[in-house]
């Protein structure tokens, strides 16, 4: 008899849920009178969901004790029948946080277990839980109750990194550095703008999740199989009790939605990306061509043959992990993208996809906020490569259409003075002033101080711009956005 231990996403205090292969004694499906022959071995591991769905204990019980409270409530069972049923419920949850409950492949899934769990302790009184319930609505309204707790999660590790990025920003308002288009030296900016361009990055990401959340906001319990029930449930009872807005409007689309799966998986599909590619940038940054950063030791690591290396393995890693979570998008959109209604057991491919790329998001955002605290900015560096390329040509031909020529004589003037800056090994800033009026006689002593690269910066102070102001600014409208956050957490 073989066990598998799990541990609910592998952190915190989450309980060791213990699963054992098979029982000795053949246990009755649920479905038995309607079968002479029991379930082949291969089919029943090949059916078992227990293996993953194990995750969904604690909200399996909080709906069937919301249930069993409205079933008593109704009058559709005893009042004293769903108060031992609750009280059943309450007790195999302290169980199973205590690490004293052992599952079995036998009965399938979380919901059949902790339904066979029930009625081992109290008794035939277990057996009318089920009463006007579906396990399509049953899991329905775990794998919602799961998604709808984890979002808050994600979003709070989105917030804190915002706030490095925050504080990595107001430290570097005036710290120029190239910014880059096709990965060529363009524009003067600084290591504040680029910073708050991926923190406006992150709060498009929790802006989606808490549009995921809002919609998500709808309880299925009450649903049944697909068309409600006969009984007199009340479904409004049920979304309450378990901190829904109201229950869903269709019975058979309450049981065959995924939507709220699929656009999480997007969601998260995305703030990975995002990660990704500020993951390369600090790869590119902290090589010895840029070496405008270098990574805390904690988050490095070495090589078995290369003494002298440094590696960027955690932003390494977080790119890579990028595909695993597009790989779980892909895997439920394909899963759904021809099931007829209502609920069909391609569904039960929903779940793992879910829990890999929320256990991914939890995993690779802590770590990268860390890193990226801990990251040391090299500012001469940056100001070093800043002067090179000639990443303030535009303002050149700025400085010659304040002075009234069109942008398009300007442009191709700075060009020519590109070129010659290049064939003589100067820069705009050490080129002669004799050289700069041999082309054009409108330029004066004063382009120099026009073309220093902290003028440059601080003259784009158009709203959104790398100016110290304009940064500033935005900092503080992150700043905002996540106090509202904090604030709505509070409430």
């Amino acid at each position: 008899m073989g066990e598998i231990n799990f541990r609910s996403r592998g952190i915190g205090d989450a309980p060791a849920i213990h699963i054992f292969q098979r029982k000795a004694v053949f246990a009755m499906k649920l479905w038995a009178g309607r079968f002479q022959k029991e379930t082949d071995t291969l089919v029943n591991d090949f059916n078992s969901s227990i293996g993953f769905d194990a995750r969904l204990y604690e909200q399996d019980i909080r709906g069937s004790i919301a249930h069993a409270a409205m079933l008593g409530r109704q009058g559709i069972i005893e009042e004293h029948e769903a108060e031992k049923i609750m009280e059943g419920l309450k007790a195999i949850l302290a169980d199973i946080e205590a690490d004293q409950v052992e599952f079995s492949l036998d009965n399938e899934d979380i919901h059949m277990n902790i339904e066979e769990l029930l009625t081992q302790r109290i008794g035939d009184t277990g057996k009318r839980l089920h009463t006007a319930r579906s396990r399509n609505d049953q899991v329905a309204t775990d794998f919602r109750l799961y998604v709808k707790e984890e979002i808050p999660h994600i979003i709070g590790l989105i917030l804190d990194l915002q706030k490095v990025l925050v504080k990595k920003a107001r430290a570097h308002l005036h710290t120029v550095m190239p910014g880059y288009t096709h990965l060529q030296r363009a524009q003067p900016t600084t290591f504040g703008h680029c910073m708050m361009a991926y923190a406006n990055m992150l709060r498009r990401d929790v802006t989606r999740l808490e549009d995921c959340l809002e919609r998500m906001d709808e309880c299925p319990l009450g649903a049944g199989a697909l068309a409600t029930s006969t009984y007199p449930v009340d479904r409004f009872q049920t979304a309450a009790a378990l901190g829904f807005r109201k229950p869903t409007d269709n019975s058979m689309d309450s049981v065959s939605d995924r939507d709220y799966a699929i656009e999480l998986l997007s969601a998260l599909s995305i703030l990975m990306m995002h990660l990704s590619r500020f993951s390369e940038e600090i790869i590119l940054w902290c090589s010895w061509e840029f070496r405008f950063v270098e990574l805390d030791d904690a988050y490095s690591t070495g090589s078995s043959i290369m003494p002298q290396k440094k590696n960027p393995d955690v932003a390494e890693l977080v790119r890579g992990k990028t595909g695993r979570v597009y790989g779980s998008l892909v895997t439920l959109l394909t899963v759904m993208k021809a099931l007829p209604l209502a609920y069909n057991k391609d569904m039960q491919e929903d779940k793992e996809p879910v829990f890999d790329a929320i256990d991914t998001v939890e995993l690779c955002v802590p770590v990268f906020t860390a890193m990226l605290d801990t990251l040391a900015v090299k500012e001469k560096n940056m100001a070093r490569a800043a002067s090179g390329g000639f990443i303030n040509a535009t303002d050149c031909a700025d400085y010659l259409v304040k002075k009234g020529l069109p942008f398009r004589e300007a442009y191709m003037i700075v060009g020519r003075l590109v070129n010659m800056c290049i064939r003589s090994g100067e820069s705009l800033d050490t080129l002669p002033l004799k050289d700069f009026r041999a082309i054009s006689s409108l330029f004066d002593e004063d382009v120099y101080d026009a073309l220093q690269l902290k003028t440059c910066v601080n003259g784009r102070s158009v709203y959104g711009g790398p100016s110290a102001d304009s940064v500033a600014h935005q900092i503080e409208q992150i700043e905002k956005f996540i106090e509202e956050r904090a604030q709505t957490d509070e409430t």
